[in-house]
């Protein structure tokens, strides 16, 4: 028969069974903090030579996040000069000891002679994430960060 509402089951939760399993409602709730997520930011053009500056680009976390890892990559590899090299901060303070580099003639940080390493993995809600290019050779352009994680 229906219940009041004109249901016929009730809503599941992790311990009692309703339109699903506890145990599935129980998988279902802790999905978010278990899937793999990626934000690829922009922080230059495809086309012009890379400039460094602070504050390249300026996003907030539309949810709490737990980094995992960081990447950075080029549409046009670096021909010479000094290592492309970059930050990510959030509320001003870095989160790298040590920063994203890629090396002169590559395109990706995942094959850099020295690999990033993240000092703060918990991004919080709303917070302001700012990308700073500490340090630029010559003419590489295109210039993508990849945050990733997952949502805590």
């Amino acid at each position: 028969g229906n219940r009041s509402g004109g249901s016929l089951h009730a809503n599941a939760t992790g311990s009692v069974a309703g339109f699903m399993s506890a145990a599935d409602k129980t998988k279902l709730d802790g999905l978010s903090s278990t899937i793999t997520e990626s934000l690829t930011i922009a922080l230059s053009d495809l086309a012009s030579d890379l400039e460094a500056g602070t504050a390249k680009e300026t996003i907030r976390m539309p949810y709490a996040f737990t980094l995992t890892g960081v990447r950075a990559y080029l549409a046009t590899a670096q021909a010479s000069g000094s290592i492309l090299t970059v930050d990510i901060n959030e509320g001003g303070v870095s989160i790298l000891s040590t920063k994203l580099t890629i090396d002169n003639g590559e395109k990706t940080s995942t094959t850099a002679a020295a690999a990033a390493v993240i000092s703060d993995t918990a991004l919080a809600d709303d917070a302001e994430i700012t990308f700073d290019v500490d340090q630029v050779g010559a003419g590489g352009a295109g210039l993508k960060v990849v945050l990733i994680g997952h949502r805590t």
